[in-house]
């Protein structure tokens, strides 16, 4: 390959043909070529959801916008949607001259890493769905301590018999809260209780339906602690079709602060995950490692808080069974 062919590969012009891009690619990577910090580049930054549809990502919008904006960037935002766009999306912007790429999705190919080192591209990883691995620049949150502090304030309040509705299994963060909420049960002497352990998927929909699945046993919960604000909402709206009171009937704790999680009704008791904070300092550790001109390895986890409102409180007694003959 000629000089300027190659130059055209490193910089992302469009007039090379798709197999001389991949071949020149290839021995990039297998000569461990690392791209110097290019000065020149476009005050730019990526940041990469696999979608927009919810409190929690117009948070991180917040957060990564204004930290930028204080830096004199701009953040290119991508949501990913099923198709092509999600083949396609990492070749597009790779060659387009960004300072470095703040990732809310799936865990990346081992190509797409070797791809952004060969370029000398920083990425940081926000809420890493697995562990990151050493090699991975992440920011997250102390999932496993919210948990845990949201089924303590229901132990504290009186309850005993706590359900909880989790998110996808497949998510660190579900299964960091799901295991803190195990061991606020086991250091209360309690035992977990199987039956009211409930999968969800962090929607609205997902904690209507498991609410009112908790709502059929036997003996129904007292408390829900759901996995986050949208699920809670979602069995807010179960439990009033139930003709259960928050929080006289039912307490419900939900997790991230979401706006609208002030804003219902009851106002929901939750843990405050700090979103916005967690973008800027994505945003900052990003800079600092395109700044140094190597890829720095970092992973930093913000303090959770647990916000009391209006939907929690002492159990109301004994409930009887809904859809029973209360006498």
């Amino acid at each position: 390959m000629s000089t300027a062919t190659v130059s055209k590969v490193l910089n992302g012009k469009p007039d090379v043909s798709a197999r001389t891009r991949t071949l020149v690619r290839q021995a990039l990577l297998t000569a461990g070529y690392r791209k110097r910090a290019n000065d020149d580049a476009p005050p730019l930054i990526d940041v990469v959801f696999n979608d927009f549809d919810s409190p929690w990502a117009t948070e991180i919008i917040r957060g990564a916008a204004a930290a930028a904006q204080a830096e004199g960037l701009t953040v290119a935002f991508t949501a990913l949607s099923e198709g092509d766009e999600r083949r396609v999306w990492f070749d597009h912007i790779t060659s387009r001259g960004t300072r470095g790429i703040i990732l809310l999705l799936s865990q990346l190919t081992e190509r797409q890493k070797a791809v952004l080192v060969a370029r000398g591209l920083p990425f940081v990883v926000i809420d890493p769905t697995a562990e990151p691995g050493p090699e991975v620049s992440s920011v997250g949150a102390t999932n496993w301590s919210g948990g845990l502090a949201a089924t303590k304030h229901l132990i504290d309040l009186g309850h005993r018999r706590i359900g909880i509705i989790t998110g996808p299994p497949e998510l660190l963060c579900s299964r960091a809260r799901l295991d803190g909420y195990r061991a606020a049960l086991e250091r209360a002497g309690l035992t977990v209780d199987d039956e009211l352990v409930r999968p969800g998927d962090f929607r609205v929909r997902g904690g209507y339906e498991q609410a009112k699945a908790l709502f059929g046993l036997d003996a129904r919960p007292t408390a829900i602690f759901a996995g986050n604000d949208l699920s809670a909402l979602g069995v807010l709206r179960a439990a009033r079709e139930a003709g259960l009171r928050v929080p006289e009937d039912l307490s419900v704790v939900g997790f991230d602060d979401s706006p609208p999680s002030a804003w219902s009704t009851p106002s929901l008791t939750t843990v405050r995950q700090p979103l916005t904070e967690m973008a800027a300092v994505a945003v900052r550790t990003l800079l600092e490692s395109a700044n140094s001109g190597g890829m720095l390895r970092h992973r930093v986890e913000l303090a959770t808080d647990l916000v009391v409102r209006e939907s929690t409180a002492p159990p109301g007694g004994m409930i009887p069974v809904l859809g029973n003959d209360p006498s």
